[in-house]
């Protein structure tokens, strides 16, 4: 545990200290007879037994090495192993994760070999879900047995009761387990540790004999166990119960009202924990305590207490005279600080963080612990820190202060010297840092981080002689680092703005472990004396501006496990002499330093098995690094914009499966068959991605790949993969992304890729036909679909809008769907781009569209995830270009309809999309005006109606548009007066406007009429127009129905009219016949020539 992590553990829960204290004690009584070579053993293990220690060791994942000890024929020297002086039988194995931990997809049944095992301790490790062996009831030998926290699941199997001999069961915190029966804890007659912490026991029979049929139980834990009063009820016999219990935890369950009557039983109990329990409902709880006498531990985190609950009618803590740690955290206690406790002369340790506190906080002179953390507290004088002479530990974090870190001179001298050791004051300071925190003398601990601190770090610190952490991260403070004294041991500086150099005194922090100087200014080279820290584990110096070449010295450091040098300006050439000694080393970043080489021969075989790489735009030389062969741990590699040219290395093949593999942005090329594919395990705690987008690989998808469904994230974008998407890539179950874009895929969208978890699916620019199929429309949380230049026809499916309720982005651009633009698509309230353009939809733009609701202002922005740090790119045509959106692609929010066969007018409610700053209507059929109120849409920065048939006035309104950069209102047969004024008066391109004769006025060289209000004079012309067409329509159909009426009626009229037209034709034939007939006969007569042009 480092020292940080201490710091934490001490101000935090300590309940688990002494089941690890037992643990560690039996393990250390035995080695003493075993350790390390000692000269006494003269024995060795049987070959039995160390067989079966091998075939555990080859079923798990080590990837810190915790069993690289286990070499060799005899097992009694390994690691983590202790065996029998005389028989040389295996009794211990030891394999706590800590600091590392063993992956597996259960445990190896070859440990029921240990025929003879007293001591088992697999906690901390990750078996997956696995049910626990059943073998293990047959290991009648155990004394301890410690199965907490490996992910186990599953019913508890009965035969553990067969265990008779255990004293310790612990397989707390396996959230997965259920006991169905606990009638097998009968069978544990010597047992006096029992933890059962977050294992299902609510639906459990036989609960009751868990409380009387083990009578020599010491400690029993049951938090977070699913218990009910009903498990705690009268069935339970007071008289028998748990007489010797000391240790009872029963926190986080679901207990309310009164509270049992057999705790009066209990006369040893000396710690007990009712987090959780609901004591405000509590009838008895008045007396409850005083029937415990022998109590020194309480805790009663969350149980809804406040004042009242601390006064005499209720309670009386100052009669308690045993209490030395009270634990009154998360509840409702407010205002003043509660007076009851300075009279609890034997308490030492007070937890009251997570109430309403607010004032001033008196001496208690026995109190040595005190945290008020997550109250109400405005200034840090409320604690006095200069009056507590004795406290040795304060957390008051998260309450923050309304004032600087100051105090007076007056409050200074109160104590003539200060027993503080450790100080927590993260998340609530503002101001800078005090000069006179350096008269605490004794701090072995400092907590200032994330609290807006400025200012520099004071010079008084680093005189500090017993300090031995510092936390000063996440604030704002500048200045250069000061140095410090040789005590310290971790010292986390990142995220400030510190500036300056790295002290070449660092070298002289002889017991330094951890240096966090990450995301600060620094400048200059990394000081060579770095390589005399022989404690030195973890360096992370990444995100500075650091320059200059690496020390070679580094390589000394044969304690490292994590070293990051990334995004710095680092250059020269890292060689295998900076890699000497770094037998330990896990989690290697250099990435972002352009000018940093990579020179290391060919044979170069690394001193460490790295679980994390990333040589990220690094020079690595052109093939594929062959050191990386060695590396068979790896969990994340990433080698992209590493300039590496040609086909993957048919060894990679052979290599283990590497969890998150980045390749991309190289000029890598040939198949995808070469990519790792042996075997290996998953659940590392890191995201399955692989990246291998912008490369050359060509050939199909390879089915080999389908192995890995693990896959959260696959990426194969802009490369020249070709064939069909193969069926079976529908078992990755776990698949949150698929990228496929830009390659030359073909065939029908397969319903394979429709996988319940995506929640991006990118299939663009290839060469796909037919239909989009029917499976995608159970992709419910879908939230972008790019199936843009492809060849997919048919309509749009109504289930898009109907079922894909999440998208953010929908892009179906340049394909050939037709049809209507479905009104389904407007219930897809999270959408921000769509983009329908050069399709052949027809009809008109539905009005629906309003309701986009992600497009309108302060209506929410979608349904986006930015869990993963990745470049997810969109292509959308914006200012008339064609542009790639990558990190920023979920700031656009635009609306793509061009190049399609719409009809109608601009629907006026487009303009309520006021969050939009791209619409394209252009190249449609659309008619009438452009809608008044378009200046509404104060966002737009391109807009584009262009080669329409848009018709009457630019409105003056587009003026308001203050973001507008880009506008096509060409080609349309708009008219009048182009309006001038703010940001139109900035768009002088006459393209603009072109193709409209009727506009006139600047950018255009054609002067407007002298036109008093052209919109109005327009809109006047339009009127009187309307009206004459309309009297002209009337008086027509007057006439000629009054007309046609009469003749109806009249049939004298109607003969009379037939026989007056009939003279008349006759009369109008003759004169012109006879017309004709004497030109004829003048032209014979005159016979005239025709005359010819000079």
């Amino acid at each position: 545990m480092s020292k940080k992590s201490e710091l934490g553990f001490i101000m935090g829960n300590q309940r688990g200290l002494g089941l690890h204290l037992i643990s560690i004690c039996l393990f250390f009584i035995a080695a003493t007879y075993t350790c390390c070579g000692d000269g006494n053993i003269s024995v060795v293990c049987s070959e039995k037994e160390r067989v079966a220690l091998l075939k555990f060791k080859h079923s798990v994942r080590d990837d810190l090495e915790m069993l690289s000890s286990w070499v060799g024929n005899d097992c009694c020297r390994w690691g983590s192993i202790q065996c029998d002086t005389v028989t040389g039988n295996v009794e211990s194995l030891y394999l706590r994760g800590d600091e590392g931990y063993l992956v597996g997809n259960e445990v190896n049944a070859s440990l029921a070999e240990l025929k003879h095992l007293k001591h088992l301790d697999l906690s901390g490790n990750d078996f997956q879900g696995s049910r626990i062996p059943k073998f293990i009831g047959s290991l009648k030998q155990l004394i301890y047995l410690n199965l907490s926290n490996v992910g186990f699941e599953g019913i508890i199997p009965h035969n553990i009761g067969n265990l008779s001999n255990l004293k310790l069961f612990d397989l707390s915190w396996n959230g997965g387990l259920v006991a169905d029966d606990m009638a097998w804890t009968s069978g544990l007659s010597s047992l006096e540790h029992l933890v059962l912490s977050s294992v299902d026991l609510g639906r459990a029979q036989n609960m009751d004999m868990l409380f009387y049929m083990i009578p020599s139980l010491k400690e029993l834990s049951l938090s977070d166990c699913g218990l009910s009063n009903a498990d705690l009820g009268p069935s339970l016999n007071s008289s028998k119960i748990l007489r010797n219990i000391k240790h009872l935890d029963l926190s986080n369950n679901y207990f309310q009202g009164p509270l049992p009557g057999f705790f009066q039983n209990m006369s040893s109990l000396t710690f007990l924990d009712l987090s959780s329990f609901n004591l405000s409902l509590t009838w008895n709880f008045a007396n409850f305590l005083s029937t415990i006498p022998s109590l020194s531990e309480l805790h009663l985190s969350d149980c809804g207490l406040d004042k009242t609950h601390l006064s005499s009618p209720h309670l009386n803590f100052s009669r308690l005279f045993n209490i030395h740690h009270l634990d009154l955290s998360r509840n409702s206690i407010e205002g003043a600080f509660p007076s009851v406790f300075t009279n609890m002369s034997s308490l030492r340790v007070l937890d009251l963080s997570g109430n309403m506190l607010n004032s001033w906080v008196p001496v208690m002179p026995n109190l040595i612990h005190l945290d008020l953390s997550g109250n109400d507290f405005k200034q840090i004088g409320d604690f006095g820190i200069w009056r507590q002479c004795h406290l040795k530990h304060l957390g008051a974090s998260y309450n923050h202060f309304k004032i600087e870190m100051i105090e007076s001179t007056e409050n200074i001298t109160e104590c003539s010297q200060y027993a503080l050791e450790w100080l927590h004051l993260s998340s609530c300071s503002n101001g800078t840092i005090p000069d006179p925190i350096a008269r605490l003398a004794n701090l072995r601990g400092i907590d200032l981080s994330s609290s807006s601190l400025t200012g520099q770090i004071p010079e008084s610190l680093g005189r500090l002689k017993y300090l031995e952490v510092l936390d000063l991260s996440s604030n704002q403070l500048t200045g250069p680092i000061p140095t410090f004294l040789g005590n310290i041991s971790e010292l986390d500086l990142s995220f400030n703005q510190l500036n300056g150099s790295i002290p070449e005194s660092f070298g002289n922090l002889a017991a330094l472990t951890h240096l966090h100087l990450s995301s600060n200014r620094l400048t200059g080279p990394i000081p060579s004396s770095l390589g005399g820290l022989a404690s030195l584990q973890t360096v992370w110096l990444y995100s500075n501006l650091l320059n200059g070449t690496i020390p070679a010295s580094i390589g000394q450091l044969a304690k490292l496990r994590y070293l990051d040098f990334s995004n710095n300006s680092l250059e020269g050439v890292v060689s295998e002499a900076h890699f000497a000694n770094f037998f330990m080393l896990k989690y290697l970043d250099t990435s972002s330093n352009t000018k940093l080489t990579f020179n290391v021969s060919r044979d170069w075989r690394p001193p460490f098995q790295l679980v994390f790489l990333r040589l990220k735009s690094c020079t690595i030389g052109t093939e594929f690094p062959h050191w990386i062969r060695s590396q068979r741990k790896l969990n994340v590699l990433d080698l992209s914009k590493a300039q590496i040219t040609g086909p993957l290395p048919t060894w990679l093949r052979k290599m283990p499966i590497i969890p998150c593999l980045d390749l991309s942005h190289n000029k890598l090329s040939g198949p995808l068959t070469n990519l790792p594919n042996a075997a290996t395990y998953g659940g590392y705690g890191f995201v399955s991605v692989l990246f291998l987008e912008n490369n050359f690989f060509n050939e199909s998808i390879p089915r080999s790949l389908c192995i890995r469904i693990d896959l959260e994230y696959l990426d194969l974008s802009k490369n020249r993969l070709t064939g069909k998407i193969p069926k079976c890539l529908e078992n990755m179950k776990r698949l949150y992304t698929m990228i496929l874009s830009s390659n030359q895929l073909s065939g029908v969208i397969p319903s394979s890729v429709a996988l319940n978890s995506l929640h991006r699916l990118n299939l663009n620019d290839n060469d796909f036909i037919g239909e989009l199929p029917r499976e995608l429309e159970n992709l419910r949380v879908l939230s972008m679909l790019d199936l843009g230049d492809n060849r997919l026809s048919g309509n749009i499916p109504e289930w898009v809008g109907k079922k894909l309720t999440y998208l953010v982005v929908l892009r179906l651009h340049k394909n050939n769907f037709t049809g209507r633009i479905p009104e389904s698509l407007c219930k897809s309230s999270n959408l921000q781009i769509l983009d329908l353009a050069h399709n052949n939809l027809e009809g008109t733009i539905p009005i629906c569209l309003r309701k986009l609701k992600a497009m309108v202002s302060n209506s929410g922005s979608g349904h986006i995830d930015y869990s993963l740090d990745y470049d997810v790119n969109v292509d959308q045509v914006m200012k008339g270009v064609d542009l790639e959106y990558t990190k920023t692609w979920y700031m656009v929010y635009n609306m793509d309809l061009s190049s399609n066969k719409l009809v109608g007018e601009i629907p006026v409610e487009l303009t309520a999309l006021s969050k939009l700053v791209g619409l394209n209507l252009s190249n449609n059929h659309l008619t009438g005006y452009i809608p008044d109120n378009i200046g509404n849409m104060m966002n737009l920065f391109s807009l584009d109606l262009s080669r329409n048939e848009l018709i009457g006035m630019i409105p003056p309104s587009m003026t308001a548009l203050t973001f507008l950069s880009h506008l096509n209102l060409s080609h349309n047969n708009l008219s009048g007066r182009i309006p001038t004024g703010r940001q139109l008066q900035t768009l002088i391109d006459p393209s603009i406007y072109e193709g409209n004769k009727d506009l006139c006025g600047p950018p255009l060289c054609n002067n407007c009429p002298n036109w008093d209000n052209p919109i109005t004079t327009g809109k006047k012309k339009y009127k009187a127009a309307e009206e004459s067409y309309a009297n002209i329509i009337c008086g027509f159909a007057t006439g000629f129905c009054g007309i046609i009426g009469v003749l109806l009626f009249k049939k004298q009229w109607r003969r009379n009219l037939f026989m007056f037209a009939e003279e008349t034709m006759d009369t109008i034939y003759v004169a012109v016949v006879v017309r004709v007939r004497k030109m004829k006969i003048l032209r014979k007569r005159n016979h005239i020539e025709p005359m010819e042009c000079t």
